[in-house]
């Protein structure tokens, strides 16, 4: 199974008025940028079995410009399992629910981040996941620790592989 974890672009600062953070959307820049960058990354990525998102604005508008990029047609789920601060533990249900297949998540810090490091079986990601990051994890049928080919932070070299942690 792949699964591939990103967090949404750069956020505007400022909260509309009258309503919550869950109504922040994308910088005009992070509008015009993230495309490039998720084209860079598409030949390794590919086009997924099944897209799930943040239900935050912010989440939504990755996740349609990544669909859009990759050309994946079916439905953009999303759910509260990838809120901010959604527990780890949420994201097995919804994997386990598409086994076999590759998944795009599309949420947030920190819970994108404490997710890489679950999936690869780290006590913490030992990369930052800025705005637009994609992290790519191949993860076995067992449900065992995975192993990681793509870490794309927007602006940084591609990595395919990471140094383990020593045990």
């Amino acid at each position: 199974m792949r699964v591939f974890l990103v967090r949404h672009g750069d956020a505007d600062a400022d909260i509309p008025d009258g309503l919550d953070d869950e109504a922040r959307a994308l910088t005009a820049r992070a509008r015009l940028a993230i495309p490039a960058h998720f084209a860079s990354v598409s030949g390794l990525i590919g086009v997924p079995d099944v897209m799930v998102m943040s239900p935050l604005v912010r989440a939504v508008q990755t996740a349609t410009l990544l669909a859009q990029v990759l050309g994946y047609e079916g439905t953009l789920r999303t759910t509260r399992k990838l809120f901010p601060d959604g527990p780890v533990g949420a994201l097995e249900t919804l994997l386990a629910e598409n086994e076999g297949k590759s998944v795009i998540l599309v949420g947030h810090q920190p819970s994108m981040g404490s997710a890489a490091a679950h999936f690869l079986g780290m006590s913490s990601f030992p990369r930052p996941v800025t705005p637009g990051t994609v992290i790519g994890i191949e993860r076995p049928a067992d449900g065992g620790a995975g192993q990681l080919f793509l870490y794309a932070s927007p602006g940084q070299p591609v990595l395919q592989a990471l140094e383990r942690e020593p045990t």
